[in-house]
């Protein structure tokens, strides 16, 4: 399990999660960009940054080295997000978006840049929601609109017009529902027709949530706690109140996807502050309010994303993104090849 966090000291960090020895070992940590980072998102061993200097920067995990960068963008980096087959341990696209209101889509063997789409005409756009099926995005801008754009046809489809500027946008696991923040509101939205089922009231302004596969949403902002909230009924189903000392910018929600604890529920939650703190929280122990594990970044973090996927450390080696991606593709092909051999047998 691995997280990775950026912050305004242009500085990104690259850390791996033991739970049995209850600790955070950094794995790499060096200023990426020209000036403060705004978004990160992971995805197997592939990790993309992206910030104030209008670039998105790349990195391999699993080699803790950088992979290069992307100049597509003429305003600053805003929002990232992959898209990747549940089957395959890699992405197939990186979709990324701006403060000048562009969305731009890249294929992630090489990172060849496809098409850039206007979504918002001149307005920044705040976040960006990828469908788990890969074909739409949601994405909610400063000029107080919600767009879904068709990521297979490359267009926008419609772009609807809300009462207030919305800061967040994320679909839940299985994407027939979807969640807005508005400062101290959180909607609940169904994807189908983007009927409103609740709305979250928080005390302070919501700078970060993450969904959960068990029904559950997690929230942290201004408060500097982390809520979980659960979305058939709109209730609180439990807090960690004063999980850091300043506000909260980044929650992950890490899942055992191999299977090894037999449960599919969720019980590991990461979180990073302003404060320079990721903390790691076990939530099946939320009585005693105490991380599973920390690590201090001295540094404002703004932002906080991570993967539970588990892969083995190599060496740092000269070769393109390009490389590594095919070489992910051929043990895939053996695997799905020597399958089909079996089934045929």
């Amino acid at each position: 399990m691995s997280l990775v966090a950026g912050s305004y000291e242009k500085f990104i960090w690259g850390l791996t999660l033991k739970p049995q020895s209850q600790s955070l070992t950094p794995l790499f940590s060096y200023p990426s960009h020209l000036s403060s980072i705004k978004t990160v998102a992971v995805s197997g061993s592939v990790v993309a940054s992206g910030g104030d200097d209008d670039t998105i920067h790349l990195y391999d995990l699993s080699a803790a080295s950088s992979l290069g960068s992307l100049h597509q963008h003429s305003a600053s980096v805003t929002a990232l997000s992959f898209y990747g087959p549940p089957n395959l341990p890699f992405p197939r696209n990186l979709i990324s978006a701006d403060a000048a209101g562009s969305l731009a889509i890249f294929d992630a063997d090489g990172f060849v840049h496809l098409t850039t789409l206007s979504v918002h005409r001149n307005a920044a756009i705040n976040d960006l929601a990828l469908h788990p099926s890969g074909e739409r995005a949601l994405t909610v801008a400063r000029d107080n609109c919600l767009a879904v754009v068709n990521l297979v046809r490359g267009r926008r489809n419609c772009c609807l017009r809300l009462d207030k500027e919305a800061t967040l946008v994320k679909f839940n696991a299985s994407g027939d529902h979807f969640f807005m923040a508005t400062k101290e509101k959180v909607s609940v939205h169904q994807t189908e027709d983007a009927r409103i089922l609740f709305e979250l009231e928080c005390s302070k302004p919501v700078l970060c949530a993450a969904p959960a596969r068990n029904g559950l949403l997690y929230t942290g902002g201004e408060d500097k706690s982390i809520t979980a909230w659960d979305i058939k009924t709109g209730k609180v189903a439990y807090c960690l109140e004063d999980a850091h000392t300043s506000r909260v910018k980044g929650i992950v929600v890490l899942t055992d996807t191999d299977g090894s604890t037999g449960d599919d529920d969720p019980y590991l939650v990461a979180s990073g502050s302003s404060d320079g703190s990721i903390r790691v929280w076990d939530v099946r122990m939320v009585a005693r309010e105490k991380p599973l594990a920390e690590y201090n970044t001295r540094s404002r973090l703004t932002c906080l994303a991570g993967t539970s996927l588990r892969f083995r450390r190599q060496k740092p080696q000269d070769g393109s993104k390009s490389k590594i991606v095919k070489r992910q593709r051929l043990e895939t092909g053996k695997n799905a090849k020597a399958d089909d051999e079996t089934k045929e047998g």
